[in-house]
């Protein structure tokens, strides 16, 4: 019986047996403390013109362009999707609750808490390169994860993240599409996210909505977030409609995201409402209603004699001021709030407590962890640690290999064989996926391939 196997048949032995083999296969509990700062603050971007490099790629996908890395910040992309796992306890909550609309609350909490670490994260993420691997487990929160980059062009994350104690299991295949527009890059979401609570036998699938930096070439950076999330609860028909605003021409609706669960028959049983870089509700559709109505009036009454002001045509598209906090209306349910970032964030990429850990690597980790880890590369271990030279001449090295490592397949005739996921279809949409095959925390790292 190997390890994976344990795991799974000492799920119905109790918690105990559960953390027996779980503290016997992954990293030590002692690793609880993690790091609150990173080794050295990030290098000012101000000094830098994106524009020789961008003008020419104006409605173009970006994923083949190479950018200085003094726009990156020092995690790799598997390391920016494992920051899902963040509030964990929500997925946790759904697991406890007995009702599936008060499940789908849980799960729409989680969904929009899964991309509240963008807030003002405008550093890019390293590219991973084909072959390489992150794990992460936390037990203080009951899980582990692990990923793989699947494909290079197009570039394809797939993850599988579950629960230490057979409560859940998490899992995505991502393939952002970046595309410039003149004064901003949008991040198009490709692929889908799938999250089974195994007690209720049920799934939920969604893919997450738009996300935009503003001002690449001129002004302050800032983030939004927009687009339609549908969450699908595909064993009772339950689902729920997200919308992620876009800040419109007065900034009114920055941040905001509001929408409703319904049930099978299209009842709509709550509205869920707040923003996304705060704190998310819900109440009765009914009592929505009226307070809208309600605030509707005053606002009529208090701007019937203003003038609406026209927008500046600046050169930058300059962040609107937030109006206002989230108003809560009487009778609601908070249902997430997001944890205050680190005094010092705003010096080391906007890092949130969890990111500020990703890349920790610690004396006896190296024995645990795959030679494809993300924590081995030495770009962005360089970059954490302040030197931006080193880190730049890393990344021109470790992307000529990988070039040099496709042509001499392409010589061989050899295809790529991904290690821990598979090709193949997800059995709650039907679409194209990538299905984790198991086997990855036996610790057997044999073979793998030399990408550092």
């Amino acid at each position: 019986m190997n390890n994976e196997d344990e795991f799974y048949d000492a799920v119905t032995g109790g918690r105990e047996s559960v953390c027996v083999c779980v503290i016997s296969s992954f990293i030590p509990s002692h690793f609880f403390h993690f790091r609150k700062s990173l080794p050295a603050p990030m290098f000012s971007r101000n000094t830098m013109s994106v524009w020789s490099i961008l003008k020419k790629c104006i409605g173009l996908e970006l994923s083949k362009i190479t950018m200085p890395i003094v726009f990156n910040e020092p995690l790799s992309f598997l390391q920016r999707i494992t920051e899902y796992m963040e509030h964990t306890y929500l997925i946790n909550r759904a697991c406890s609750l007995p009702d599936s609309i008060e499940r789908m609350q849980a799960v729409a909490a989680f969904a929009v808490s899964a991309v509240a670490s963008q807030w003002d994260r405008t550093g890019k993420p390293f590219n991973p390169l084909l072959g390489e691997t992150y794990e992460l487990t936390r037990e203080e929160q009951g899980f582990r994860l692990v990923s793989e980059q699947v494909s290079h062009h197009p570039p394809v994350s797939a993850f599988h993240a579950e629960s230490l104690v057979g409560d859940f299991v998490f899992h995505g295949s991502i393939y952002p599409k970046l595309k410039f527009w003149g004064k901003s890059v949008e991040a198009e979401p490709k692929g889908t996210i799938t999250l089974e609570l195994l007690k209720h036998n049920e799934a939920y699938t969604w893919s997450n909505p738009y996300c935009c930096v503003h001002n690449i070439i001129l002004g302050k950076l800032w983030i939004e977030q927009y687009g339609t999330v549908e969450i699908v609860n595909h064993s009772t028909g339950d689902k729920c409609v997200l919308n992620f605003k876009p800040c419109g021409m007065f900034g009114k609706e920055l941040h905001k995201v509001e929408g409703y669960i319904q049930d099978k028959s299209k009842k709509k049983h709550c509205v869920i409402y707040g923003k996304w870089t705060e704190c998310m509700w819900s109440i009765d559709p009914q009592a929505y209603e009226t307070h809208k109505k309600s605030e509707k009036k005053g606002d009529n009454k208090k701007h019937k004699h203003e003038e609406p002001e026209g927008a500046d045509n600046d050169d930058a598209d300059d962040m609107p001021e937030v109006q206002e906090t989230v108003c809560v209306v009487p009778g609601s349910t908070l249902l997430w709030r997001i944890d205050s970032r680190p005094a010092h964030s705003a010096t080391m990429y906007n890092f949130t407590n969890f990111a500020m850990s990703l890349n920790e690597l610690e004396p006896g980790m190296e024995a645990m962890l795959a030679p494809t880890d993300c924590r081995f590369r030495p770009d962005i271990r360089a970059m954490e640690n302040g030197n931006m030279d080193e880190a730049s001449r890393e990344k021109e090295r470790l992307e000529e290999k990988q070039r040099a490592a496709r042509k001499e397949r392409s010589r061989n005739e050899e295809e790529w064989s991904t290690r821990w996921f598979q090709s193949g279809t997800n059995p709650f949409t039907g679409l194209q996926d990538w299905i984790y095959t198991g086997g990855y925390f036996n610790r057997s790292y044999q073979d793998l391939p030399d990408i550092y």
